[in-house]
């Protein structure tokens, strides 16, 4: 239930976006906005942001993290992946 008020939250702050999102399918944890913007601060595409930065723990661009990784089972590299990202589109 807790996931799911989480979600809810997460959808309606970026409800002002166009662009879709991305969150861990397990813990809800908010992982971006796929937006070809690279300056907006949720960007993917932002190498400088959070979530587009390859150093960034919380970045599917970072090879050594959890969701950039190609061995992780939270990846979005991972074709064999059990828990990738989930892409939420915003209206």
């Amino acid at each position: 239930m807790k996931t799911i008020a989480l979600i809810l939250t997460l959808v309606s702050v970026a409800a002002s976006a166009d662009s879709p999102i991305l969150i861990d399918g397990k813990t809800g944890k908010y992982l971006g906005r796929l937006s070809s913007d690279r300056y907006d601060p949720d960007s993917v595409n932002n190498p400088y942001g959070k979530y587009g930065n390859r150093y960034s723990n919380d970045s599917i661009n970072n090879p050594y993290g959890k969701y950039g990784n190609r061995y992780s089972n939270d990846s979005i590299n991972n074709p064999y992946g059990s828990n990738p990202p989930l892409i939420i589109d915003v209206p």
